[in-house]
């Protein structure tokens, strides 16, 4: 049965959102764009039965993403590309989104509302905590931990073994080398705080 799905978010993450929702053969009802703050989601219920729909919340500040997830109570849609491979015996959870060639290999575990961009690969019994983004290219090789809220940046590495707490930014193109786990900005091969 066709899914509606309602995308949170209409700039260019919603557009690859919506061709994914298309390409699995779901149909994007429309986008909702505006005020986040404001109470969106109570002036569409306004409109339609939002109960019958599904949600998808294409904004990729993990933050902000979390901050809708929590506000509302919704049916959230797992978006993930015919042209990602998924191996098994992975868990993914609900709202997060696989875009194409994304590879997540098995016995891996994704969150809630989690982003794994193009191209990206996750590898073999990694865990990715809710909220987190893994940008386009980026690489976690075996047994990786991400917490929640952690984004690792366009075609960063991140060596097997290796844990990273909550609230850090990788920076594009970074290789860490040694968990991490206090809140900041690392950059650089190997990669070390910003300050």
């Amino acid at each position: 049965m066709c899914k509606k799905v309602i995308i949170i978010g209409a700039s260019g993450h919603g557009k690859v959102i919506a061709d994914i929702i298309k390409k699995f053969g779901d149909e994007v009802y429309g986008f909702l764009d505006d005020d986040l703050s404001k109470d969106v989601i109570g002036r569409v219920s306004d409109c339609v039965n939002y109960k019958d729909m599904y949600f998808v919340i294409a904004i990729g500040n993990n933050k902000i993403r979390k901050s809708i997830a929590e506000r509302y109570d919704l049916k959230y849609y797992t978006a993930i590309h015919p042209a990602a491979v998924i191996g098994e015996n992975v868990d993914i959870g609900e709202g997060t989104v696989v875009m194409a060639n994304a590879v997540v290999n098995p016995s891996a575990t994704i969150g809630r509302h989690c982003i794994i961009n193009t191209a990206a690969i996750v590898e073999h019994d990694n865990v990715l905590e809710d909220y987190v983004h893994i940008s386009p290219n980026a690489t976690l090789c075996g047994t990786v931990r991400v917490g929640e809220e952690t984004h690792i940046g366009a075609g960063a590495v991140v060596r097997n073994n290796i844990s990273i707490g909550n609230n850090i930014i990788i920076g594009a193109g970074a290789a860490v080398i040694k968990d991490i786990d206090k809140e900041g900005i690392y950059v650089g091969v190997p990669a070390k705080e910003l300050r």
